[in-house]
């Protein structure tokens, strides 16, 4: 007889936070579409190529919208050569010109160096060889730049066609003739000329309007099944209340206001605009809602009760924590066999799945430098132990495998095409593993358990500890909760028309995201401290714009430094 298979759930989750400059509506971050061609792209190609592989894939709504107007804005450059709301895609499709302005060019140098360089710049010896050339790098200072005033403008060209180039996924590299044909022009060493920009663009926005298509054919087909984040990837526990952070942190310092204003009215509306613009883009509902950063607490599922969602899932920490507290079988939580089964907390009917912390980062962050195949074969060696040690009731079982689907293949060679391709092949024809989603399993027998108590926490550390509770994310928080003070007395003043008022709750919700808060602190590389402290003021300097209300002169004490070099540039952490 075949034995029982692993159920298996392998979760991409994409997102990125909203880059709109506040004040000007300019995009100060081009992580959207970058990922968008490379990541995004690539993530659809291994499944279409591999049509027996079954995976979820989660997006967050704010990601969704960006690509869409990141689409549009292409088309119209190319149509009739309106510039972007992207700087840097400005540049590289020649809408802006390059000029002589010194801190323009090392701002050029600099965002062209952005690329984990073993993988994407040295495997292009020209563009190394540009890079060598101009000496500059993050840390060059404009006192130790003056010799970009002597490059002229075809150089400048080359290097933003050839950064691009370097991050588009390997699948565009074997499909896509023009792209091809621009990185053997590359190779020869001639200049890119105008012409070239325009079919960069080009090939950018037919990859930019197809990614939505592609998923939600892998949907509508059966392959995958979609999820969402609450809209703007707010932190839905701390939210609600900010004293879940001590059930895992019991003596970390909060902010100075006891708590945030009508939290649980604005998760609800993130939750209802969420869905709204997942029907949009995908044109169902979801079943499935992956809160923010794996956050939950008892209310936040309660929350997904009220809008029917038939699972959600969290980390291991979070696992271990609510296991304790429930006391449940000691056995069952050391050898980890209750990790792999689904649970419910009390009477609510929202399944909680839970996070393998081992299995996920080997993926995020060992087999980078393995062999394919014998990281494939690892990962399906370890399932099958996983197997084995559960037994006849194996096939009541899940392991859930849940990682960012965007920012570990940069380490990978080829962006990780061979170990996705490998891995998917090993794992579908795997006699002892059944690829399949959370909603299936639900579906297929998977044997759900009482959790009787619900530890809040996420998928880091089984804590909030990325979101809150040191000074800097805690003067964060304050300062979104001042800001929220004022929108609920203009909001009751009624000083605002209709739209106006639709406008202003928006822009709430981009500042209530969670990325903000993630990287203030001094652990994270200080060029991305600057920039997303730059933007959350901003962000919030528009709301009370919006508001009609005075800028605060308080916004500037959120002066965070950051300076470590962190693990994947801080965009990722292993549990």
């Amino acid at each position: 007889m075949q034995p029982n298979k692993i159920k298996l759930v392998i979760c991409w989750h994409m997102h990125q936070p909203h880059y709109r400059d506040g004040l000007d509506g300019q995009y100060r971050l081009p992580w959207v579409y970058l990922h968008a061609i490379k990541d995004y792209s690539d993530m659809a190609a291994h499944l279409e190529n591999n049509p027996a592989a079954r995976v979820v894939v989660n997006f967050a709504p704010v990601l969704l919208e960006q690509l869409d107007d990141y689409a549009i804005q292409m088309r119209q450059w190319l149509a009739d050569a309106q510039p972007t709301g992207d700087l840097l895609l400005n540049l590289v499709a020649g809408a802006s010109p390059v000029t002589d302005d010194l801190a323009a060019r090392l701002d050029i140098l600099q965002s062209c160096s952005k690329a984990f360089a073993p993988t994407m710049i040295d495997r292009f010896p020209p563009f190394r060889k540009l890079l060598d050339m101009a000496q500059g790098d993050q840390i060059t200072t404009i006192d130790d730049a003056h010799s970009l005033s002597y490059f002229n403008r075809d150089f400048f060209t080359d290097l933003l066609v050839w950064y691009h180039l370097a991050w588009m996924g390997h699948s565009l590299r074997l499909r896509d003739e023009r792209v091809g044909q621009l990185i053997n022009k590359g190779l020869a060493e001639e200049h890119f000329n105008h012409d070239d920009q325009r079919t960069l663009v080009s090939i950018m926005a037919d990859i930019l309007e197809d990614i939505v298509p592609r998923y939600r054919q892998l949907q509508d087909s059966g392959q995958i099944e979609i999820s969402m984040t609450p809209y703007g990837h707010p932190i839905v526990p701390l939210l609600i209340d900010f004293n879940t952070t001590r059930d895992a942190m019991p003596d970390a310092a909060l902010p100075e206001h006891p708590g945030y204003p009508g939290g649980y009215e604005r998760a609800r509306w993130h939750m209802q605009h969420g869905i709204e613009q997942f029907r949009h883009f995908f044109g169902r509902a979801p079943s499935g809602v992956w809160l923010s950063e794996g956050a939950v607490s008892s209310a936040a599922v309660g929350l997904l009760d009220e809008f029917d969602i038939r699972w959600t899932a969290s980390g291991e920490g979070v696992w271990r924590h609510s296991c304790e507290a429930s006391q449940l079988d000691i056995h069952d939580i050391s050898s980890k066999r209750a990790l792999y089964q689904p649970m419910r907390h009390n009477d609510q009917q929202c399944a909680l799945f839970f996070r393998d912390d081992g299995m996920s980062d080997l993926i995020g962050f060992e087999y980078k430098s393995w062999d394919p195949q014998d990281a494939a074969n690892n990962f399906a060696h370890n399932l099958d132990n996983i197997a084995n040690h559960l037994g006849d009731q194996v096939d009541q079982h899940v392991v859930a495998v849940i990682l960012d689907g965007e920012n570990p293949w940069e380490y990978y060679p080829d962006n990780g095409y061979t170990f996705l391709e490998t891995l998917y092949q090993t794992l579908t024809e795997h006699p002892r593993i059944a690829m399949t989603t959370f909603s299936d399993a639900l579906d297929q027998n998977a044997c759900v358990r009482d959790l009787p108590v619900l530890k809040a926490g996420s998928w880091v550390y089984g804590s909030f500890s990325t979101w809150i509770g040191d000074k800097d994310k805690n003067i964060g928080w304050d300062l979104l909760v001042e800001a929220k003070q004022v929108f609920d007395q203009v909001v009751a003043s009624q000083q605002l028309s209709d739209d106006e008022q639709t406008i202003a709750t928006h822009q709430l919700a981009v500042c209530e995201g969670s990325d903000w808060f993630w990287w203030f602190g001094d652990y994270n590389p200080a060029d991305s401290v600057r920039d997303f402290t730059l933007l959350y003021q901003r962000h919030l300097e528009k709301l009370y714009q919006l508001l009609k209300q005075p800028i605060p002169d308080n916004l500037d004490r959120l002066q965070t430094g950051g300076g470590s070099h962190s693990n994947h540039s801080g965009t990722m952490i292993r549990n």
